[in-house]
């Protein structure tokens, strides 16, 4: 498996989160791949998701189906 370099990544919080310290954070990759990690750790491990990963769990946060 391959290595994504994410020094150069701009990650982002969510405007939801309120200033708290436990939070995850978001950045956009190329072909619309996201990298997600929690903003408490930021020099450890990201999680990558697809397009179509990113789109089904974003839906599923808005419609309360994780809640």
């Amino acid at each position: 498996m391959s290595t994504i370099d994410l020094s150069s990544a701009t990650w982002r919080k969510s405007s939801r989160s309120n200033g708290q310290a436990s939070c995850v954070e978001v950045a956009d990759l190329d072909s619309g791949h996201r990298a997600v990690r929690d903003s408490k750790n930021p020099t450890g491990p990201a999680l990558i998701v697809t397009p179509t990963q990113w789109v089904s769990f974003t839906t599923a946060v808005r419609t309360g189906e994780l809640g």
